[in-house]
């Protein structure tokens, strides 16, 4: 809204000062500091009204030191990230974006199932929640939209380099650029780095209209893996919030010199226009991630709940695909996938060993792998901030992945 403000007053009234909300890095950064002030100061009403409102977590016991005492501190904390997000974007980004659409949509979206689950466990005295299948149900929903969204949506484009010869060079050849729908994303580490999702059916007849059969599965997995791994990855203090923002940090690296034609050219990446947008969020994303961890550090006043962890793991999923970096997630939330194979691993050796022995063992003390941690002895802030670290690693390793190839 203020963009539109203050275009129309330089436009019009040569307002002194207004030129300054037209570059991108001036809008990101009012965008990081009204977001972290929000979830700072208006973070401890929230959390105030969640208390009198008896908006505990209920904490089930699982022989971890020191979880009686998390016992009633609020949770559907989420909410602060949510609002701390959504107004400094709603005020700096340009609004008919529609990269920053799918975002609100998603932030929206996944932050009411996440919402609706915390509201079971907690008023309806369920500790399941939200059944699973319904949560699945909701990020398939969310999956299909964005991918259908990506793949059609007549603004959602790269640049590509079109060769032709030109008589008028006697024969030599030249190249122009053009913006184009495509489906192509980038592989890491490797010479000629992209790949496109129609040469996975190219074999078919026809294939190039059937390219969204393969392209919006694709997407749905990954939303949902990202999503569930966030997910888990929330059971001790700062542990997601934190590993979160250093994520988030990556992708608007990546967002920026993506969106931007200098710099996409200058390491050789793929240009796509209008994602440059997507900086204004992932400033305003990574300032409540950090305002919010001012609460959520050991000993945390409060909780994200679902509320918060499946609108973290969404919005980080959305981001990389809109920036067609969704194959650098591995590396990128090496932490949501060990927490996500720590649980799938522990529950199949298990159901493996009891089938042929008849007891069922395990790899790990327990699952998610934080709580093995736990489980040894291990303070939770010493385990956070170890994850924190491995973190920091494979974020620089990811953006190494920029010149590596």
């Amino acid at each position: 809204m203020l963009y539109y403000l203050f275009d129309y007053l330089e436009a019009q009234y040569q307002f002194p000062g207004a030129s300054l909300f037209q570059f991108l890095s001036f809008r990101a950064a009012i965008a990081a500091l009204l977001s972290l002030l929000f979830s700072t100061f208006f973070g401890k009403r929230i959390i105030d009204f969640l208390r009198k409102q008896q908006i505990g977590e209920s904490i089930r016991d699982l022989g971890l030191a020191g979880q009686n005492e998390k016992a009633g501190t609020p949770t559907m904390g989420g909410i602060i990230i949510i609002f701390a997000t959504i107004i400094p974007v709603l005020l700096l980004a340009k609004l008919d974006n529609i990269y920053i659409l799918l975002l609100l949509f998603t932030t929206l979206w996944m932050g009411s199932i996440g919402f609706i689950d915390d509201y079971i466990k907690i008023f309806k005295k369920d500790k399941e929640g939200l059944k699973g299948k319904f949560k699945i149900l909701g990020q398939i929903a969310l999956g299909i939209v964005v991918g259908a969204t990506l793949y059609f949506h007549p603004e959602v484009t790269v640049r590509q380099e079109i060769p032709v010869q030109m008589e008028e060079l006697a024969g030599k050849s030249s190249a122009f650029y053009a913006q184009e729908k495509s489906t192509m994303t980038t592989i890491p580490m490797f010479k000629n780095n992209e790949f496109d999702y129609a040469e996975l059916i190219n074999w078919i007849p026809g294939s190039e209209h059937l390219t969204w059969l393969i392209f919006i599965p694709i997407v749905v997995f990954i939303i949902t893996a990202i999503s569930n791994g966030a997910n888990l990855t929330d059971g001790i203090d700062g542990l997601a919030a934190g590993s979160s923002a250093i994520m988030v940090f990556t992708l608007g690296i990546f967002a920026w010199v993506s969106g931007n034609v200098i710099f996409s050219d200058y390491l050789n990446i793929m240009y796509i226009p209008n994602a440059g947008e997507i900086t204004i969020f992932v400033a305003a994303f990574l300032g409540a991630l950090i305002g919010f961890l001012w609460y959520n550090t050991f000993p945390a006043q409060v909780f994200m709940g679902d509320t918060g962890s499946l609108t973290i793991g969404a919005i980080i999923s959305v981001i990389a695909l809109m920036i067609r970096k969704e194959l650098l997630l591995p590396l990128l939330c090496g932490i949501f996938l060990i927490e996500n194979l720590s649980v799938v691993l522990q529950v199949s050796y298990f159901k493996y060993t009891k089938k042929k022995t008849g007891v069922g063992q395990r790899i790990f003390l327990m699952s998610p792998i934080h709580h093995h941690y736990q489980k040894k002895g291990y303070h939770e802030s010493k385990i956070v901030t170890r994850f924190w670290i491995v973190g920091i690693l494979l974020s620089i390793l990811t953006i190494v992945t920029l010149k590596l190839r």
